[in-house]
């Protein structure tokens, strides 16, 4: 996950919402231009990159929704042969 918040802000957050994983601070936001990913008013959008092992973008989920967002994912990651434990 990718922020343009502070790190210290994005370690509140996870922590906060038990986010399990750390969240990408981004706050100049030179990470979300090459990928297209920010939106015109200056945030990033929320869109879901997936990307193989050797670093290729396999698909872009530029439709997600925060309350199904896990099932969403899991069910891509099964579209794209990602096979789940």
């Amino acid at each position: 996950m990718v922020s343009h918040d502070k790190p210290e802000d994005n370690k509140k957050f996870a922590e906060e919402h038990s986010a399990g994983f750390p969240i990408l601070s981004d706050p100049e936001k030179t990470l979300a231009d090459p990928y297209g990913g920010l939106h015109e008013r200056g945030f990033y959008n929320r869109w879901t990159f997936y990307i193989d092992k050797e670093g290729v973008i396999s698909k872009i989920d530029k439709e997600v929704k925060a309350a199904s967002a896990g099932t969403d994912t899991v069910s891509i990651l099964g579209d794209l042969g990602i096979a789940s434990k």
